[in-house]
């Protein structure tokens, strides 16, 4: 009796709303699915992995709660994997959830909405495609594509559907971030002539699993489809584990670390990809069987196609045996800097008056200002997830809910997949990369790339 009241009052409220709703061009339909808005949302995992574990669903824990979402599903292929993951997602939200032992599992479910994609970075285009083929929105993480191919055929699933997609680039939802974007596109930064971008670690054990590789056998998971449409090889555990070291599975620090710092190039500016790439750089200190470089130096340029004498320089640094992990970010133009470790606008370096007399010139500083600082916005749980993370993730949340667009949307996926490419093309030939445009490949010296 109770429920059949409810289903009246709830089916006559739609119903004069919706008369109302017909003025604005709304349908009674369209109208009682803005009255569910509110409706739990499920999410499933796809891919137990350390960064889901230590940071995705940490994040998540913040703002479930007050959002109406819930963690229903995990997939993974490894049966280990996927049993620690049900369990450790139990302890945190005090539920049990349903196991899948691959996508095809997971997507027969009925009561799933959207989906965390943290797989190794070679199959994220292709777990993003199968997602929103399924009717799923998506968090993805990133590198967003590895190759051109994967990259294309994921930016057009993804613009053909009516999914929201989440590129896991979340300085997009860093409140310094955003501020050194306005300041930059509203002209007072000036012209940008060149980007040093670094990320520097000391670290034997990053990427490394050898505790799990040990675990794994080959009986227990799926390698065929782990290998999905990378070329065949042998069952190996580190490469399955490992990947981030092993090239075409990851770029290493191109796809890990270069993809989130490229992407403020691209936002910044409004332009989609670089001009040219060269690359340098080679295995100097961890020889463990890798064979992704452990130092890298790239030089990107950057400007219009069509107007050779505008444009600036990016130089991506990166080295695994000594650093403290503190990734930097400095813009530079005539008037000074924008530094994004310090998130201030500074004169360092500008035009000073006695340089610019000699040549009969005004001098060109740049007032100091002070970017807003990150800050997080109202968490509904101490998880300890990092600012920036967890802003990002409920930034997700609310656009599943509102359908807008999110701060990171699959264009700056493909994006900053195109710099990652044209910079694995540079590291694995040797030569200079560039992007023919109305392809849409990656160049070298007149071929296309193919890993």
């Amino acid at each position: 009796m109770e429920k059949s009241r409810r289903d009246f009052i709830k089916t006559a409220a739609i119903a004069a709303a919706g008369t109302y709703a017909g003025t604005l061009g709304m349908t009674a339909k369209s109208y009682a699915s803005i009255l569910g808005a509110n409706d739990r949302v499920r999410v499933g995992v796809v891919g137990f992995s350390d960064r889901f574990k230590d940071t995705l669903f940490p994040c998540f824990l913040n703002h479930y709660k007050e959002l109406n979402f819930d963690m229903v599903a995990v997939s993974d292929l490894w049966s280990y994997r996927r049993e620690l993951g049900a369990e450790h997602i139990k302890s945190k939200i005090g539920h049990g959830v349903k196991t899948c032992r691959n996508n095809d599992e997971l997507y027969a479910l009925k009561d799933l909405d959207a989906v965390i994609i943290s797989t190794p970075d070679f199959s994220h285009a292709l777990n993003a495609i199968e997602a929103v083929q399924a009717k799923k929105d998506v968090y993805c993480e990133k590198p967003f594509a590895e190759t051109m191919d994967d990259a294309r055929a994921a930016l057009k699933a993804v613009r053909a559907s009516k999914q929201i997609l989440q590129i896991g680039s979340q300085r997009r939802s860093g409140q310094n971030y955003q501020a050194a974007a306005e300041f930059i596109k509203q002209g007072k930064f000036g012209n940008i002539t060149m980007v040093e971008l670094s990320w520097n670690v000391n670290q034997p054990g990053r990427w490394r699993r050898p505790a799990l590789v040990a675990k794994l056998k080959e009986e227990d998971t799926d390698w065929k489809r782990f290998l999905l449409n990378r070329p065949f090889e042998p069952f190996d555990p580190r490469i399955y584990l490992e990947y981030r070291l092993f090239w075409p599975y990851s770029s290493g620090m191109p796809g890990q670390w270069m993809s989130h710092q490229i992407d403020t190039v691209h936002w910044f500016t409004g332009l989609q990809h670089p001009r040219s790439v060269t690359a340098n750089g080679g295995i100097y200190q961890w020889k463990d069987g890798r064979r992704n470089w452990d130092t890298t130096t790239a030089v990107f340029d950057y400007g219009p196609a069509d107007d050779l004498n505008k444009g600036f320089q990016v130089v991506f640094t990166s080295r695994m045996h000594n650093g403290d992990e503190k990734p930097a970010e400095i813009y530079y133009s005539n008037g000074g800097e924008l530094n994004l470790i310090t998130n201030t606008v500074s004169p360092q370096g500008g035009l000073t008056a006695g340089a610019a007399s000699a040549m009969g010139m005004k001098p060109n500083l740049l007032p100091d200002v002070k970017l807003a600082a990150p800050s997080s916005v109202i968490a509904s749980a101490n998880t300890g997830a990092d600012i920036l993370s967890s802003n990002h993730m409920r930034n997700w949340l609310e656009c599943i809910r509102s359908r807008k667009e999110p701060n990171a949307p699959v264009e700056a996926g493909y994006q900053h997949s195109i710099a990652n490419i044209m910079t694995n093309a540079a590291v694995r030939t040797g030569g200079k990369a560039t992007f023919d445009a109305a392809t849409q490949e990656v160049m070298v010296n007149g071929k296309v790339f193919k890993y």
